[in-house]
């Protein structure tokens, strides 16, 4: 089979009605390489809802290519596989309607043969909309890759090789391989399965060839047991990948082949020793992210894919979960070689909506096809360890959604029996019509923003609702189809659950962030639970401002922030990746950091009370360098998990603070801003046992430039890490300014961004403000040589080159 990328030469523009077209000129078309959000370029505005992040919330474009079709491929199997296109995506092949998808997220392969033309050039146009969908951005696009297959009649079936490993020990492996072979010839066929296994070198370790008759028309199953000798695990810490190559072969030519990875780990599970992997427990130090990369928008570009991933690792956490949509394949991949667990989830509505015109609408239907897409995309890979059927989906909590439970989770086994089914409930969504009520009544939260300001303002109340008999009784049955009972923000359910279901599994599926000092030793105490999944990992686009710092007095109380708020301001990483300070707090209390973490807060929110939601986290950085005067009082919080922490000013011990007086490893302290030095001393019986040091910067006299890669594929992105710095090389936090970058080589700019969560300049602009000394630059190769990426900041400019090479694909 030859397999080619089908990302590059694509135009979009907006999609107008054929009647509106009559005497007008075309919409303007713009060059683009998928994956690709169309969205994310559109001009915002604040008559748009923030749950979009204030992009338009309705929009349709169009996506065009035209490619060469050569004779010789009237005798072959030719289909397009997208890999997501978001969303009611509709594909016409020369202006012939070929299919459509409605999920934005799923899979979906478009047979070409009836309407290509043969010797001459061929036209594909995929048209893909946005219309008040989701409760987030989602951006409108080809997202994800698109690939065009052309091989023989008689040829695997797309995603239907399969390997298992259903027995492992340290003398070897076994290996069962199936793999789905379809007849698409006139007459029947037999052919070999070759299947060679390689391990990370390349190098053959084992194989097996043995022949499939499959009769015209139909498909066959050719299953396969190897036996691979001393295999190599796979896990968090040692991500060994081998491959398995599977061909079929006639008369010593090869017709087709599948290339998937194998990782060989095994999963145990009991309320006793909760989940073990290779035989070690292991606790889910975990993540909720969204699928979209920030700038780039909900595309799903490898290079974004893979960042995200190590930052995370680098962060602390071993796992995450794909909230509410289905991963990407590069994003799965990076997973695997990184090493890094997954739960991949595949709706967030079901029959329900929760958005005007949303998935609830096509669920009916699709549900089963979106589901089994997910399961085979995923079932090759190691790190996927969970799959997760959904997220706060209020009919959990009634019997006709226990029904739904059973079918979703059943469909999954079918497709693949060898990992855990979960489901993300949340109690007080499942009982929300019971408890809406008696929310009322106990706080207005209730009265001012619905149901997820309810949750944000009342966690506690909810909490306790999630854990109530009301709840117990209603999620029982849901629960039971279930490997893994996902909870929602209810976290005082884990002790009840572990005395009246003795045997059930519990894992933490999405929290408070702030909540870990309390929430980790639950998962360390009961061994039932097997882990805590934080919301969110990484910061994201649309609802936005949900975790941003409110205090009493002010008139912003709302759940969504103004315009311009473009960002959630939620995520332990911010959308360029810059680790704020509750990712500094989670890595001390999960034990991984024993280096103070030196918070300072903004001294404009001295003395004021918060009034903020679950998901807000005080507005402090490591930063010793502020426009205020000398004597301005400032709150310091150190994060230690040791027993006190010394405060050193300038030489001058100012003393010390017992660590987790108010709040555990936090020492607190109120002190009077000098500029200088600030050691915070972490102290265990007296003694030393680490310390950190802030210095106050100089003015910013340069621009520091660091590319995350000097090289590059044509098509491929790379990041640039900018900082504002002093003559001595410390970033300058306190001297914000614009930023403005351009290119020149064969590259192009995608964006110049901070962390800001309520940016001045559109996204994809060569422009921005930086966010505390900080930015980044994002660049794609757009040909083979030397990318120059030139920054300038008034009497500030820097330049740094990167290396372009061949292309993807």
């Amino acid at each position: 089979m030859t397999t080619t990328s089908f990302n590059s030469g694509w135009t979009v523009r907006p999609k107008t009605s054929i009647f509106e077209q009559i005497g007008q000129a075309p919409s303007s078309e713009t060059r683009v390489t998928v994956p690709h959000d169309a969205l994310i370029t559109q001009e915002r505005g604040e008559g748009h809802s923030g749950k979009t992040a204030y992009f338009p919330p309705t929009a349709t474009f169009e996506y065009i290519k035209s490619f060469p079709v050569h004779k010789e491929m009237r005798d072959r199997a030719v289909w397009l596989e997208f890999q997501g296109a978001y969303r009611d995506a509709v594909v016409y092949v020369n202006d012939e309607f070929a299919g459509h998808r409605p999920y934005g997220y799923s899979i979906f392969h478009i047979p070409l043969h009836d309407h290509l033309r043969f010797g001459q050039d061929n036209t594909v146009r995929v048209e893909v909309r946005g219309h008040e969908d989701s409760r987030w951005y989602t951006g409108v696009g080809l997202l994800r890759d698109v690939l065009l297959h052309d091989t023989d009649p008689l040829h695997l079936v797309p995603y239907g090789v399969h390997v298992t490993h259903p027995d492992v020990d340290e003398e070897r492996a076994v290996l069962e391989v199936a793999a789905a072979v379809v007849n698409e010839r006139r007459h029947r066929g037999t052919v070999r399965v070759r299947t060679e296994v390689r391990d990370a070198d390349g190098v053959v370790v084992t194989s097996q060839e043995s022949p499939v008759t499959v009769p015209s028309g139909e498909e066959a199953v050719a299953r396969q047991r190897l036996y691979l000798p001393a295999p190599r695990l796979w896990s968090v810490d040692d991500p060994y990948l081998y491959s398995v190559e599977v061909q079929l072969v006639d008369d010593g030519v090869a017709l087709d082949s599948v290339t998937v990875p194998l990782g060989i780990r095994t999963i145990r599970l009991d309320p006793q020793h909760g989940l073990r992997i290779n035989g070690h427990t292991v606790k889910l130090r975990g993540a909720c992210v969204h699928h979209d990369n920030g700038a780039l928008g909900g595309a799903s570009v490898p290079e974004a894919e893979e960042r995200r991933v190590r930052l995370l690792k680098d962060a602390g956490f071993n796992a995450i979960r794909a909230a509410h949509t289905p991963l990407s394949i590069a994003a799965l991949d990076a997973c695997d070689r990184l090493g890094m667990l997954v739960m991949d989830e595949s709706f967030d509505v079901w029959t329900v909506g929760k958005s005007s015109f949303d998935y609830s609408l096509d669920f009916p239907e699709w549900w089963a096809r979106d589901i089994e897409s997910m399961v085979l995309k995923d079932r090759n890979h190691p790190s996927v360890i969970f799959y997760s059927i959904g997220n706060e989906i209020p009919e959990t909590g009634n019997p006709g959604g226990a029904v739904w439970s059973r079918r979703l989770a059943d469909e999954v086994r079918r497709h693949d029996s060898t990992r855990l089914v979960t489901n993300g409930v949340n109690g007080f969504v499942a009982a929300l019509t019971d408890v809406m009520g008696m929310m009322s009544q106990a706080t207005s939260a209730g009265e001012s923003g619905g149901v997820n300001d309810a949750m944000g303002s009342a966690g506690d109340m909810m909490n306790q609702i999630s854990a109530s008999e009301l709840v117990t009784a209603k999620t029982e049955e849901a629960f039971a189809a279930l490997d893994v009972a996902g909870v929602n923000y209810g976290e005082a359910r884990y002790a009840v659950d572990r005395e009246l279901f003795p045997h059930r599994l519990v894992v933490g599926t999405e929290t408070f962030p702030g909540h870990i000092d309390v929430l980790w030793p639950l998962v360390e105490a009961n061994p039932h639970v097997l882990g805590d999944f934080t919301w969110a990992g990484w910061d994201y686009l649309g609802e936005v401002g949900v975790g941003r710092p409110r205090y009493l007095g002010e008139e912003d109380q709302q759940f969504e922030a103004p315009y311009p708020w473009i960002s959630a301001w939620v995520g332990d990483l911010d959308m360029t990746g810059w680790r704020r300070a509750i990712s500094f707090y989670r890595e001390t209390v999960f034990g991984l950091r024993h280096e103070p973490y030196v918070a300072v807060h903004r001294p404009a929110t001295y003395g004021r009370t918060p009034s903020s939601s679950g998901w807000a986290w005080p507005d402090a950085i490591a930063s010793w360098s502020w426009d205020v005067n000398a004597g301005t009082p400032i709150r310091v919080d150190v994060y230690s998990d040791a027993e006190e922490v010394e405060l050193i000013l300038n030489g001058r011990k100012l003393g010390r603070a017992p660590v987790g007086a108010s709040k555990a490893c936090i020492a607190e302290f109120d002190l009077a801003y000098e500029p200088g030095e600030l050691i915070a001393v972490a102290l265990v019986e007296g003694a030393e046992q680490s310390r950190t040091t802030l210095l106050t910067s100089g003015e910013a006299r340069a621009i520091a430039l660091a590319p995350e890669t000097t090289s590059l594929k044509v098509d491929g992105v790379a990041f640039v890490e900018l900082k504002l710095v002093d003559e001595d090389g410390r970033t300058v936090t306190n001297g914000d300014r614009a930023v403005t970058a351009s290119i020149s080589g064969p590259g192009e700019l995608v964006g110049v961004v901070s962390g800001r969560p309520d940016p001045e300049h559109p996204f994809t602009d060569a422009t921005c403000r930086t966010f505390d000394g900080r930015a980044l630059v994002i660049v794609r190769a757009t040909g083979i040589g030397q990318i120059a990426v030139s920054v300038d900041a008034g009497p500030m400019n820097a330049e740094t080159v990167i290396s372009a090479g061949s292309a993807n694909g």
